[in-house]
């Protein structure tokens, strides 16, 4: 058993329902800075015209999420989570700040790589918030986080997008500096004064995780895909606010940012599909995934219409999520004393992959446009479904050489 589950009864008596969903606000004020550049690119490169690299500040965010991911995250179980936590937060502010003062788009870029990594403090607080709970409530406890982190993600864009299009693009970003800051002043509030018991030391919790990796084929399978999915999913998201500036649509930054409203459905996709995955198991649910995203784009790129971006949207969604949480059930069921680790490899590569899809999605637009993305995107969709293939062929062959 890990130290943090050895002591999970004692801090349970200090997670108080206010400081529960104080947890919960917090990582949805974090998530949702790596989704704020989204609808606001168009914006963005309006006023950074002749600086190409104004295309790449999505994929810098994902980018710096991912390496937080990678380098932080491990730290959670290493030193002193409360400082941590609120450490990030500050750091989080100042590159926001840093963000909104850009004279040029390569301070920008730079700037939106340490919002990415310092934007992690979400991963942080999830597995706190677990710990922190008593066996009994854990799943509720989570439950109730991750609909924060869900409802981050949900409005950023749609906010994003609205105060993009009617102040402008550095006003969001100054929007999210004091936002920061009061969530950082939450979990000063109403983090229990947690120190860390695991005596590992940071070099070797990171050189355990290439052991990981190794070891562990079906990880390897589901970081893989859902690298490939995400990047499908980010080439989608990066490009859309470009996609309806064009004479065909004529439209604004806040009608993009609606976007992220109508792909709430997606939410809903997370309950279904892990009732799904108990009766039909999770390996099921990832092929329905990645089909899902398929046919997605299919629609956006035989149907140039808002009601086929709508339609498609909803199902992009629905398939990403659906896909995300069957993995998840998959990577977590591996090792139950490595799952921080695991959760470090499996997320830090999803968002690699969305780092890549987002330079890649731009690549695209500028050569193909959005015909070109949309052929990216079900290329990534089929990279995805080709992987599951190969694994599920080496599963079917070795159970029948065992028998």
């Amino acid at each position: 058993m890990d130290t943090l589950s050895q002591h999970s009864p004692v801090m349970s008596k200090q997670l108080s329902r206010p400081a529960l969903f104080a947890m919960a606000a917090a990582s949805g004020i974090a998530v949702a800075n790596i989704y704020y550049n989204q609808p606001m690119l168009g914006i963005i490169e309006d006023e950074f015209q002749h600086q190409p690299i104004t295309g790449f500040i999505p994929t810098a965010t994902q980018l710096g999420y991912a390496l937080g991911l990678f380098f932080l995250l491990p730290l959670g179980d290493l030193v002193h989570r409360r400082k941590l936590i609120i450490g990030q937060f500050i750091v989080l502010s100042v590159a926001l700040a840093l963000a909104a003062i850009a004279p040029t788009a390569w301070l920008l870029v730079l700037a939106s790589l340490v919002v990415g990594a310092s934007s992690t403090v979400a991963q942080q607080i999830v597995p706190f918030a677990a710990s922190l709970a008593s066996p009994e409530k854990r799943g509720s406890t989570i439950g109730t986080v991750m609909a924060g982190v869900l409802s981050g993600i949900l409005f950023s864009r749609t906010l994003s997008g609205f105060v993009g299009q009617h102040a402008g693009w550095r006003e969001m970003f100054w929007i999210g500096v004091p936002l920061a800051l009061v969530a950082a002043a939450l979990m000063y509030v109403s983090l229990p004064d947690h120190r860390p018991t695991s005596r590992m030391a940071y070099h070797n919790a990171i050189k355990s995780l290439a052991h990981l990796w190794k070891r562990e084929g079906a990880l390897r399978t589901a970081a893989l895909m859902q690298a490939s999915l995400f990047g499908s999913f980010t080439a989608f998201w990066t490009i859309l606010a470009l996609y309806l500036q064009t004479p065909r649509f004529n439209l604004g930054a806040d009608v993009a940012g609606l976007f992220g409203i109508v792909g709430a459905a997606g939410i809903f996709a997370a309950p279904l599909a892990g009732k799904i995955a108990d009766r039909r198991g999770p390996h099921f649910v990832v092929w329905m995934g990645a089909l899902l995203t398929l046919v997605a784009w299919v629609i956006f790129g035989l149907w140039a219409s808002l009601a086929a971006l709508v339609i498609g949207v909803v199902i992009l969604d629905f398939g990403i999520q659906s896909a995300l949480v069957s993995n998840q059930h998959i990577v977590y069921a591996l090792d139950a004393e490595a799952r921080s680790r695991l959760n470090t490899i499996f997320m830090t590569s999803m968002f690699l992959g969305g780092a890549i899809g987002a330079a890649l999605a731009t690549a695209a637009w500028g050569y193909g446009g959005w015909i070109g993305v949309s052929a990216l995107g079900a290329l990534l969709a089929v990279v995805a479904l080709a992987i599951r293939a190969v694994e599920h062929r080496a599963r079917s062959t070795t159970a029948a050489s065992a028998r």
